[in-house]
């Protein structure tokens, strides 16, 4: 009987220590996966689309393999990316974000693996997914000294950047899937 109450709290205490690694887990993983699938069985090489939440809000997305570069902003003339839209120029609707966009409401983010923001690089000399928010660059290598925070701010930084990041996939996959 003392040996099944050993186990059970070890399985308990296994829980307890899995919990925070789950609270990590990426929102954006399996829509970037799922968007970076379907871009390539369509062999599209980019995807843009409006962001309903504001008539100047757009994003688009650029894929190679194993990579998406997402780039969301307000555009001071939407009429203009709306008629690429229109045309399938998605191409032109990401090179425009990119060089024209309203640059405080730029957010740019480099997938690496095109499989959601991780917070944490794999391995040492893993690759590192990195955000541009603002004109502030945050690398989720989980080096967070370096980036002079706590590891708890770190945590923050990252979760709202996944969440955002998660939104951004979930409008272009949206558009891939018409």
């Amino acid at each position: 009987m003392r040996q099944v109450s050993v186990w059970a709290s070890a399985a308990i205490l296994a829980v307890a220590v899995a919990a925070p690694a789950a609270a990590q887990d990426s929102k954006s993983a399996a829509g970037a996966t799922e968007l970076a699938q379907v871009l390539g069985s369509k062999k599209l090489d980019a995807i843009a689309a409006r962001d309903p939440s504001a008539p100047d809000l757009f994003v688009a997305a650029l894929h190679f393999p194993g990579q998406l570069m997402i780039i969301s902003a307000k555009y001071a003339a939407p009429p203009l990316l709306t008629e690429k839209l229109a045309q399938r120029q998605y191409r032109d609707v990401y090179i425009e974000l990119n060089a024209a966009s309203i640059a405080e409401s730029r957010v740019f983010v480099t997938d690496i693996n095109a499989d959601g923001l991780r917070p944490r690089r794999e391995g040492r000399d893993g690759p590192v997914d990195i955000r541009d928010a603002g004109g502030k660059s945050m690398r989720f290598d989980g080096n967070w000294r370096e980036d002079k925070m706590s590891e708890a701010d770190y945590m923050k930084a990252y979760a709202e950047a996944d969440a955002h990041y998660s939104q951004m996939v979930a409008l272009l996959l949206a558009e891939a899937k018409k």
